[in-house]
């Protein structure tokens, strides 16, 4: 069987500290999206911004990853904040912008309101979308070289 493709949105800056401590978070730390995860599903962050509600603009992928087994767990971030988090082995990748993948991506072609599904902060994709968004980042799914680099395309 193979494994399910998944897209998450998040900025950059956030995709950054994901990549830094090996886990994923969406929808503001929900548990429940994190739970449709399993381990060996392929993950792409789309990052429509550099920062958190920033108006500088970057519509690229900044983050491609394997879900590790580990269930998603909860961490105490202060002030109140306990988000959930799901472990992911991140692959080097350099960011792709979105707009020349557009035409080739099964949720986009020939959809015009291809952004609504995002807004789901998690949504599941053809496993093939994320093999094109490797291609397009210079990333290898089956081999470990760890790491991303989720800065401006």
């Amino acid at each position: 069987m193979s494994p399910t493709g998944w897209f998450a949105m998040a900025s950059a800056a956030h995709v950054r500290m994901g990549c830094a401590g090996g886990f994923m978070q969406v929808c503001h730390g929900r548990a429940t999206p994190l739970r449709r995860l399993v381990a060996g599903d392929l993950v792409a962050y789309y990052s429509p911004t550099e920062t958190l509600g920033g108006r500088d603009r970057l519509q690229a992928f900044t983050a491609i990853g394997v879900v590790e087994p580990r269930a998603p767990y909860q961490v105490d971030m202060g002030n109140g904040f306990t988000p959930f988090r799901r472990d992911v082995a991140w692959r080097r990748a350099d960011p792709a912008p979105i707009n020349p993948l557009l035409g080739d991506l099964s949720f986009s072609r020939d959809n015009g309101n291809w952004g609504y599904q995002l807004r789901f902060g998690l949504f599941k994709v053809d496993p093939d979308d994320i093999k094109r968004i490797a291609d397009a980042m210079g990333a290898t799914l089956g081999i470990v070289e760890r790491g991303c680099r989720a800065n401006s395309a």
